[in-house]
C-alpha cells in the first residue's frame, strides 16, 4: 500500500497526535488535582466534578500512544522504557491512585474523604512530575550524567506547572464564582513558571545538540521557523492580559485562557516534533530505522483508521453532551 518510510511517518503522526492531545487533555485534568485545596471541601467537590465526566477517557489517548509506539516502533519501544523504567513505574502506581482515590472520596466514610483528597492530589502532583521527568530525560538524549538528571528535574517542575496552568485556565472555564477567581490567581502564577520553562527548554535544546541547532538556526528555514517561538511567547502575554480582566460580567471570555494554553501547549509540541525529526531517539534512532515490517504496519494502519476517529467521536461528544458550567458530582 505504502513505501515503509511513508508508513513511518504516518504512525509517527499518529502517535505525535495522540500525545499532544493527552497532554492537553489529561493535563488540565491533572492540573486540576494537583491544584485541589485541601482544605477547602466545597471547592475541592467542585473542581473534581468538572474534571468527573472527562477525567478517565482522557487517559485513552496515552494509551493509544504507547499502543503505538509498540506496535509501529518496537526497537524504539524497548530502548525508551528501559532508559525510562522508574519514572514509568511511578507514572502507572500515580493514575492507579488517582483512580481508586476518584471513586474512594465520594464512596467511602465522609470522615475519610480528607484523606482521598490527599491522595488524588499526590497521585495528580507524582503523574506529572514523573511525566515531565521523561520529557527531559528525553531532550538529553537519555544521558547518564548529572547534567541530564538536573534539567530533568527541572523539566519535571515545569510540566507540573504547565499541567496547572491548563488546569486553572479549565477551572476558569467552567467554574463561576470565588473559586473562578481563585482559578485566574492561580493561572496567573502557574503560567508564569511554564514561561520560564518553555524558554529554558527554548535555550538548552539546541545548545546541547548540534543537529537542533542547525535545524533552527540554518538560512532560510531559520525565516519560517523562528516565528514559533515568537508567537508562543507572545501567547504567554496576551493569556496573561486576558487574565488580568477576568471575570467580566455575564462571564464573558471565560473560555479564551483555555484556547490560548491549548494553542501554547500545540506550538510548543510543534517545535520539539521538528527539533528531534526524524529521529525517535534522539541522536540515536529514527523512525525508519526502528519500524516495523511494512506488512504489518500496512494492516496495523486499516485497525488504526477504524479505531482513531472512533475515540476522537466519543471524545468530542462527551464534550459537547457536558458542556457548560460544572454542576453537582453525582454517584449513581
Amino acid at each position: 500500500m505504502f513505501e515503509i518510510n511513508t508508513l513511518a511517518t504516518i504512525f509517527a503522526a499518529l502517535m505525535g497526535v495522540s500525545i499532544l492531545l493527552y497532554a492537553i487533555l489529561d493535563g488540565y485534568d491533572l492540573g486540576v488535582g494537583i491544584l485541589l485545596p485541601l482544605e477547602q471541601a466545597d471547592n475541592s467537590d467542585t473542581m473534581i466534578a468538572s474534571i468527573g465526566p472527562f477525567w478517565d477517557a482522557n487517559e485513552t489517548w496515552l494509551v493509544l500512544a504507547i499502543g503505538l509506539l509498540l506496535i509501529a516502533f518496537p526497537v524504539a519501544h524497548s530502548y525508551v522504557f528501559e532508559a525510562l523504567y522508574l519514572p514509568t513505574a511511578i507514572l502507572l502506581i500515580s493514575l492507579v491512585l488517582r483512580g481508586v482515590a476518584f471513586d474512594f472520596r465520594a464512596k467511602a466514610a465522609f470522615s475519610h474523604k480528607p484523606t482521598w483528597n490527599k491522595v488524588f492530589k499526590a497521585g495528580s502532583l507524582l503523574a506529572a512530575l514523573s511525566q515531565g521527568y521523561m520529557l527531559g530525560m528525553y531532550v538529553m538524549g537519555f544521558e547518564s550524567s548529572m547534567a541530564a538528571y538536573c534539567f530533568s528535574m527541572l523539566s519535571a517542575f515545569g510540566v507540573a506547572a504547565a499541567y496547572s496552568y491548563i488546569g486553572a485556565c479549565w477551572l476558569i472555564m467552567k467554574t463561576e464564582g470565588a473559586l473562578q477567581i481563585q482559578a485566574v490567581n492561580w493561572a496567573k502564577k502557574a503560567g508564569w513558571i511554564c514561561f520560564f520553562g518553555v524558554l529554558l527548554v527554548s535555550i538548552v535544546n539546541p545548545l546541547i545538540n548540534a543537529d537542533v541547532y542547525a535545524k533552527w538556526f540554518t538560512w532560510p528555514v531559520t525565516l519560517y521557523i523562528l516565528p514559533l517561538p515568537l508567537l508562543c511567547f507572545t501567547l504567554f502575554a496576551v493569556s496573561y492580559r486576558v487574565l488580568q480582566n477576568l471575570p467580566k460580567t455575564e462571564d464573558r471570555h471565560c473560555w479564551l485562557p483555555f484556547f490560548l494554553t491549548v494553542i501554547i501547549f500545540t506550538l510548543c509540541f510543534i517545535g520539539l516534533a521538528f527539533s528531534f525529526f526524524p529521529y525517535i531517539v534522539p541522536g540515536k534512532l529514527t523512525i525508519w530505522e526502528t519500524a516495523s515490517a511494512p506488512e504489518s504496519l500496512s494492516f496495523i494502519l486499516w485497525g488504526a483508521i477504524v479505531v482513531i476517529p472512533v475515540i476522537a467521536s466519543y471524545t468530542a461528544f462527551s464534550y459537547r453532551v457536558f458542556w457548560g458550567k460544572v454542576q453537582e458530582l453525582r454517584y449513581h
